[in-house]
């Protein structure tokens, strides 16, 4: 079974901490609303290549690590990447990875079967 990854633009995770949504040891992040615990590491989101050119190594749409990206050679500053004769718009953040039995700190999630048990379990995490 894939270990799900998370994918946190650097404002985003910022809001977390200021508001308290978060927990921060280290390189782990605990997200209360989930009670999930992830361990990070910087990357970036790439969201479009700006030269017009293809793109050799498929990378528009994925995230991807800052070491992954220094493997093929990319270079990041900020919010551009260029990679060979590529260049790329990105969003800085941190790929999390789940930590604990099975990728997650939490328990399984029992099925849900019906509209009503979805509703009940969204209404619970946003209230």
């Amino acid at each position: 079974m894939a270990r799900n990854k998370l994918f946190v633009p650097q404002d985003v995770l910022d809001g977390w901490l200021v508001d308290g949504a978060a927990d921060m040891q280290g390189q782990e992040i605990l997200v209360k609303s989930e009670q999930r615990r992830y361990r990070l590491a910087e990357g970036v989101h790439i969201v479009r290549e700006v030269t017009g050119e293809s793109d050799p190594n498929e990378l528009v749409g994925k995230c991807k690590t800052h070491a992954f990206l220094r493997e093929l050679g990319a270079e990041v500053v900020e919010t551009s990447m260029i990679l060979d004769d590529n260049a790329y718009d990105v969003v800085p953040g941190f790929i999390g990875t789940p930590v604990g039995p099975g990728g997650s700190s939490s328990p399984p999630r029992p099925e849900l079967t019906s509209d009503e048990q979805l509703l009940a379990e969204f209404l619970a995490r946003k209230m």
